[in-house]
This record gives C-alpha cells, sequence and structure tokens, in this order.
C-alpha cells in the first residue's frame, strides 16, 4: 500500500502538475505573461512530441538503467522545473521548461510500470497500476483548488512554487520507500529480467497478441481522448452552451477517475482484466455515443465515462501485460503504447482541423471519436472471448 500510494503522488506531480497545471493556469498567466496564441501551439505539439520523445527513449534505453534511479531523477528535475515555473516571465522558456516536464512524466510512469511490476504483488498489480495511474485525475481537482482559493490570494506564481514544494517532499518520501525496496526480493527471478533489443521490440509487438492488442488500444484510446479533450469547449461554444458546462463536465471526469482507480483495478484482479476494460470501454463508449446524438442532454455522461475509462487504462493495461512479460519488457511494450497512443491523438487532431475546416461544424469528428469508442469496446470483448476460449 505504501508503494502504490507513494507512486500514486508522483504521478500527480510529474502528469497533474507537469502537463496539466500550466492549461489550467494560462488565463491567468497571460495577465501578467505575453503567451500569444501561436506560442500556446507552439507549447502544445512541443510537449506532445516531447511525451513521446521520453516513452521512445524508454523503451529502447531505460532498461540499461535502475528504474529506481529513473524515477529519483525525473521526480527531482520535475520538482526543480515546477519551482522555476514561478519565477519566469520568457514564453520561450516556459516552452522549454514544460517541454523537459512532459519527457518527465512520461519516463517517470514507465519506470513506476517496471518497479510494480517487479515488486508488487501479482494478485494487486492491477489495482496498484490503476490507482498509480488515477493519481492524473486527482491533479484534476487540486489544480482546481488551487485556481479557486490560492491563486485569488497569493497570484498565480504561488501555485506553482506550491507545486514545486509538493515535488520535493514527495521526492523526499519516494526516496526512502525504494531505499527499502533494495532490501526487498523481486518478483521476477535475476534470470527473467532480460529485456528486448529495438528490433526484438518491434517484433514482439507485431508477433504476439498481447503486446500488439495493448498498443492498438492505446492507438484507439489516443485517437478518442485527445481530439475530446482539445476540441470539446469548442464544439460547446459552437453549440452556444455556457462555459460552465465545459468546465462542470471537466469535474465529473475528475471526479470519476478519482474512483475509478480503485475500482477498475480492483475488478481486473479479481474478475479479470479484459472484464475490467469492458467495463471501462463500455463506460466510455455509452458516454460519446450519447454526447455525438445530443451533446446538452448528455455532456456529463461523457465526462463519467471519460474518466472511468482514461484514468485506470493505463494501469490495467500495464497490469495485463504484466501477465506475460517480465518487468523489463513490461515496460518497455508499456512505452510504446504510450507511443501509439500519441500517434493515434496526433492522427485524430489532424482529421479534427480538417473536419472543422471543410465542414465548419465539429459534430462529424464527435461521431467519429464514438465509433472509435464502440470499436474500443468491441476489441475488449474480443479480447475476453478470446480468453475464455483458450481456457476452455
Amino acid at each position: 500500500m505504501r508503494m502504490t500510494a507513494t507512486f500514486g503522488l508522483n504521478q500527480i506531480i510529474s502528469h497533474g502538475f507537469g502537463i496539466f497545471l500550466f492549461s489550467a493556469m494560462v488565463p491567468l498567466m497571460r495577465e501578467t505573461v505575453a503567451i500569444s496564441h501561436w506560442h500556446l501551439a507552439a507549447i502544445g505539439s512541443a510537449v506532445q512530441l516531447a511525451y513521446l520523445a521520453g516513452a521512445i527513449l524508454l523503451s529502447t534505453v531505460g532498461h540499461r538503467f535502475d528504474s529506481r534511479w529513473i524515477a529519483i531523477s525525473t521526480l527531482s528535475v520535475a520538482s526543480l522545473m515546477l519551482l522555476m515555473m514561478s519565477v519566469l516571465d520568457d514564453p520561450i522558456v516556459i516552452g522549454m521548461i514544460l517541454t523537459c516536464l512532459a519527457a518527465c512524466a512520461s519516463i517517470s510512469w514507465g519506470a513506476i510500470v517496471e518497479l510494480i511490476t517487479r515488486f508488487g504483488k501479482p494478485s494487486a498489480r492491477a489495482t496498484s497500476l490503476s490507482f498509480i495511474s488515477s493519481g492524473t485525475a486527482w491533479a484534476y481537482c487540486l489544480n482546481g483548488l488551487l485556481i479557486l482559493f490560492v491563486v485569488p490570494l497569493l497570484g498565480w506564481r504561488s501555485a506553482w512554487v506550491i507545486a514545486g514544494l509538493a515535488g520535493l517532499t514527495i521526492l523526499f518520501l519516494t526516496v526512502q520507500l525504494l531505499r527499502n525496496l533494495q532490501h526487498k526480493t523481486s518478483i521476477d527471478t535475476a534470470a527473467s529480467v532480460t529485456s528486448l533489443s529495438t528490433t526484438g521490440l518491434l517484433r514482439v509487438i507485431v508477433a504476439e497478441p498481447p503486446a500488439r492488442m495493448a498498443c492498438l488500444i492505446c492507438f484507439l484510446v489516443g485517437a478518442a481522448t485527445m481530439p475530446f479533450s482539445t476540441w470539446l469547449s469548442s464544439y460547446l461554444a459552437e453549440l452556444a452552451f455556457a462555459s460552465e458546462l465545459n468546465g462542470m463536465a471537466w469535474t465529473v471526469a475528475g471526479i470519476t477517475g478519482m474512483a475509478a482507480g480503485g475500482i477498475s483495478g480492483k475488478l481486473a484482479d479479481t474478475k479479470g482484466h479484459a472484464v475490467a476494460l469492458i467495463l471501462m470501454f463500455f463506460c466510455f463508449a455509452i458516454g460519446m455515443t450519447g454526447f455525438a446524438y445530443d451533446p446538452g442532454v448528455f455532456v456529463f455522461l461523457a465526462g463519467f465515462g471519460y474518466g472511468m475509462m482514461y484514468f485506470p487504462m493505463w494501469g490495467v493495461i500495464a497490469a495485463w501485460l504484466g501477465q506475460y512479460y517480465n518487468s523489463a519488457v513490461t515496460m518497455q511494450i508499456n512505452s510504446m503504447g504510450m507511443v501509439a497512443f500519441g500517434i493515434g491523438g496526433a492522427l485524430l487532431n489532424f482529421v479534427a482541423g480538417w473536419i472543422q475546416e471543410s465542414t465548419g461544424s465539429l459534430e462529424l469528428l464527435f461521431a467519429v471519436i464514438a465509433i472509435d469508442a464502440l470499436v474500443m469496446l468491441l476489441l475488449t470483448l474480443y479480447i475476453y472471448l478470446r480468453g475464455r476460449n483458450s481456457v476452455q
């Protein structure tokens, strides 16, 4: 439990503060920092590329380093950079810091996956990883509290100071935890903790069903969730809905994600990973289908489905891979899943721009997202049926 809680706090710092705090703080920061729309576009692209680069780097060379050292290093760098954000005024430097934070976030998650797979209890692996991955949802709520209660009193720079100090505090807890892990027996045997070359990794992803399915699911999740989060506010504005509706939808997503980690992980450990995936993708498909049909009525259902699927999905997928591969290979395949996620999101965001340009509306985009969600549900049903038939 201590390892799960500590790494969950790591996720709050790396993803919650490192990636999502800036997007929440932009309107407030622009009051004193000259951040233009071009700066925001460049930062968004750089952050996405950095996240992918971190995942690729981890999948190719990460296995050569101890994941304990990687976790400490990325958290240290992230904490210091969060503190630096409080004193910056140059948008270009801010973009460089955010780019480094994004790379740290993807590398940190991969290291956590390896450590949980190597040292965690197999019977509770999905619960641990899905709870940890839902740390991002907890950060959604913390970011909102900072903006509501701290920033009005102390200014936007105070939020970055608090985030950085929280990171340093969690760094201390992480160091203490990892020192204890040095004396803990690994689940993997010394002989089994072998990694794959880049060529071998690609061969496994193409040839072996668990790795192939995991990367395909990540691709489809990226293709659905990234355009949804990017264009939701624009679509609601297009339909002349109040801006508060967008904020309330994301609040529902955050609160749902906080609870979904424990629920989905426990279900995966007790009933099977495919069952948990079916539940998550069913909720997401229902939410996206309803939203595509009537956005005003079903926007909160869409937020619920998004929170139920997106936050714990990473943990359940990683735990599922851990059933078939050792900790090092699980980390590598999981990292390639993050790459697939980014590619899927980038492609559908490009399609979204084309739809907006050619039709003048985003209605078709959300229909495509709903179809994507249904495909994911069918894919997880196939995984479940395939697994049951293999047992029989």
